[in-house]
């Protein structure tokens, strides 16, 4: 297959590259320095517009019904990298588990260094939709997110936060870090939608 087929299966205005860059070492911090967990303190909170409130050891964490799901991955910077192998719980699990009301209509992630992003519920219930542990076979790295991290593949990846440390349920959207600074809130990869309008 030619060059020119492999990149027009890509969403609109992405190049492939060949491995995801690394958050603080390939790729500047946003927020702060990486904040070094401990898998020992780890605590990932699950609250808000829920009926089953809880707080999850990363020992419970890894308790949870375990998935895998292979997809590309995309940077609002224009890269893409195809085919990772992204294992965790899928998101709807969290739901089952967390319960959560009527009232709630959208989902706030919190991460240790700051970072928040936020999702309507129905872009979090496919079956690509994880809080992910492992990329490619391996636990990930600090600089992807250790020791979990959101992936959502069709949108742009700040929408997929890093050192997810919170999930809360909320009755209206709220703005994530990138975008009150004029990303867009939609973030949808194939629409190329990448600023807010």
């Amino acid at each position: 297959m030619s060059s020119e087929n492999l990149e027009s299966k890509l969403p609109p205005g992405q190049s492939a590259i060949k491995r995801i860059l690394r958050w603080g070492i390939d790729h500047p911090g946003i927020t702060s320095t990486n904040p070094h967990i401990k898998l020992e303190t780890y605590t990932l909170t699950i609250s808000g517009e829920v009926e089953n409130p809880i707080k999850l050891s990363w020992q419970q964490f890894l308790q949870l019904p375990q998935s895998a799901s292979v997809s590309d991955f995309h940077c609002v910077e224009g890269w893409s990298v195809r085919n990772c192998k992204w294992e965790g719980v899928r998101f709807k699990d969290i739901e089952r588990l967390a319960k959560p009301l009527d009232t709630a209509k959208a989902v706030t992630f919190e991460c240790a260094d700051g970072y928040t992003t936020s999702l309507f519920r129905p872009e979090l219930a496919g079956d690509e939709a994880l809080l992910a542990t492992k990329l490619n076979g391996e636990p990930l790295e600090e600089g992807y997110g250790f020791p979990m991290r959101l992936v959502v593949p069709s949108k742009y990846a700040y929408k997929s936060a890093l050192w997810v440390v919170g999930v809360r349920f909320t009755r209206n959207k709220e703005l994530g870090f990138w975008e009150r600074r004029g990303y867009s809130d939609s973030a949808d990869v194939w629409k190329n939608d990448r600023f807010r309008r």
